[in-house]
């Protein structure tokens, strides 16, 4: 019996409409970078910010709503709510999955919160697909989320500039078995634990709570707590282990990196990503940099494919490496070949 093929119904995304410019991101470092550096190194020219309704579940629930719209899907054919929002939310200790099987009307459905940081989307993505092929049950998943992790960066604070990107919004797809179309192959992801703790929100959790003394630092405390150990270690071992993560999603789908024609990839400075389409001997329109964007977290991936479509940048016959990063630090990449299944 041949095993079922899983494949991609389509996104939904929502970006809020109020945004910050790179001349303001340059005025809130108090001049440690100037405009004209934020946009060609770090390669911002505006990132989206939340509105006051603009929460982490609202804004997953708006991009489940947009992605509904977008596909035709019956909200009660959902069987699964894999969501990738992040951890802050309007609400700790509260479902992000839940809130959004409400807000859609997917009342068969049952959710389930995942965390991988930025890399939530693609490793939820081949957990969708491990669970489609070997449950019976379970036909078609939504994997959604919102990320607005951005209110927590200090600009004041040199060390975080590869974190000045942060930006906000939600992002949605739908994956659906033996939906013979748009199809997710291989899949690899690598983690380094021995980078577990060298970023995050440093205030606010067990170890350091909240106080009355700390309040004022405590809502901007994202940052490397170990800054050196991380870049270095960074520097030494992400690209291979991205490659690495790309080779072997292509082994696992019978490719290689020569059939690749779209890089969905997560915001980084502009040489970064300059350098990895070089790698791949991608031309820069075989990508979407989404200076315009920012980096929205696990939505990233998302988003570069729904923007492809609407440009034609993915169409069918084009073969997707879609690849992301997270703090701790993770490395992921999946493979997906638009279109009808030859």
């Amino acid at each position: 019996m041949n095993k079922p093929v899983v494949g991609i119904v389509g996104t939904g995304i929502y970006i809020p409409k109020n945004v910050m410019t790179a001349r303001e991101i340059a005025a809130a470092t108090n001049g440690i970078w100037s405009e004209t550096a934020v946009v060609q190194k770090l390669g911002i020219r505006q990132k989206p910010i939340p509105g006051p309704n603009d929460g982490t579940q609202e804004m997953g629930a708006l991009a489940a709503l947009d992605c509904l719209k977008n596909t035709g899907v019956d909200p009660l054919d959902i069987d699964v709510i894999l969501c990738v929002g992040e951890e802050w939310k309007e609400y700790p200790l509260t479902t992000s999955a839940l809130y959004i099987q409400d807000r859609i009307g997917a009342t068969n459905a049952w959710g389930i919160d995942v965390q991988n940081r930025c890399c939530t989307t693609v490793s939820a993505m081949k957990m969708a697909k491990d669970m489609l092929m070997a449950d019976e049950e379970i036909n078609m998943i939504m994997i959604v989320g919102g990320y607005r992790n951005g209110d927590f960066v200090d600009y004041s604070d040199k060390n975080m500039s590869m974190m000045y990107n942060l930006g906000a919004g939600g992002g949605a797809l739908i994956l659906k078995k033996n939906y013979n179309r748009n199809l997710l192959l291989g899949s690899h992801i690598i983690s380094d634990g021995s980078l577990s703790r060298t970023a995050g929100v440093e205030i606010g959790g067990i170890a350091n709570p909240i106080t009355c003394e700390n309040l004022p630092v405590a809502l901007k405390s994202l940052r490397l707590f170990d800054a050196q150990k991380m870049k270095d270690r960074l520097n030494a071992v992400s690209m291979p282990n991205w490659f690495k993560c790309i080779d072997e999603a292509l082994r696992k789908s019978n490719l290689e990196r020569k059939d690749i024609s779209y890089l969905g990839v997560l915001h980084m400075k502009r040489s970064g990503h300059i350098s990895m389409l070089n790698d791949l001997n991608l031309k820069e329109e075989q990508s979407i940099y989404l200076e315009d964007y920012g980096h929205i977290g696990q939505i990233d991936q998302i988003l570069s494919l729904h923007l492809a479509l609407k440009t034609g940048q993915v169409k069918d016959g084009t073969v997707i490496a879609m690849i992301a990063a997270g703090i701790g630090y993770v490395w992921a990449a999946n493979i997906i070949k638009w279109g009808p299944n030859a």
